[in-house]
């Protein structure tokens, strides 16, 4: 099985400001609305694996649902607390128990998925803790929020990783693509 995180952070390595917000990821012009590369990502994965934070923040946006949903994979949503999913996203959206980071790979391993998209602070953190994450595509976006909710925490050991490609995009953000070495 193959964990793969995908996401933005800030040039000082925070996914999300001090209050939990995103507004800054929109601080690069778009005028196309190119997606950067977020589909194809997408077509390359079974499934994805996020926290009740990061799900939540996703249902805060607002979105038109099912129809502006942005992930055409199954989503499993991890957390301590009840996860509540709207009726529009049955089928779409699962609750999956909370458990050690191997577990909840082999639960999905018996459901037939062997590529994941891992998103959310601590559900990264936690599989990079125990050295579960295979791939990090990062896209840094030019700003230094100087606080918030950082990408990594501490590891009990040192990874490493080789750079598999590089990217500038929009002319103004970094997406780096890395592969563990093992």
């Amino acid at each position: 099985m193959s964990n793969v995180v995908y996401i933005a952070t800030s040039l000082d390595g925070f996914i999300a400001d001090r209050d939990g917000g995103l507004d800054w990821l929109h601080s690069v012009p778009n005028p196309q609305g190119d997606d950067l590369g977020f589909a194809a990502f997408l077509a390359g994965i079974d499934a994805l694996l996020m926290g009740r934070n990061t799900y939540q923040s996703i249902l805060d946006f607002n979105l038109d649902l099912p129809s502006q949903w942005p992930y055409p994979k199954p989503v499993y949503v991890v957390g301590s607390s009840p996860i509540t999913i709207p009726d529009a996203l049955e089928g779409k959206v699962f609750a999956l128990a909370p458990a050690e980071p191997a577990e909840m790979m082999a639960t999905l391993a018996q459901m037939g998925h062997r590529h994941l998209y891992l998103d959310g602070g601590n559900t990264i953190q936690r599989f990079m803790a125990q050295g579960l994450v295979d791939e990090l595509i990062i896209s840094q976006i030019p700003v230094v929020l100087g606080g918030g909710v950082p990408l990594f925490g501490a590891l009990p050991t040192m990874q490493s990783y080789e750079l598999v490609s590089s990217e500038v995009m929009l002319g103004a953000m970094v997406k780096s693509h890395y592969r563990r070495i093992r």
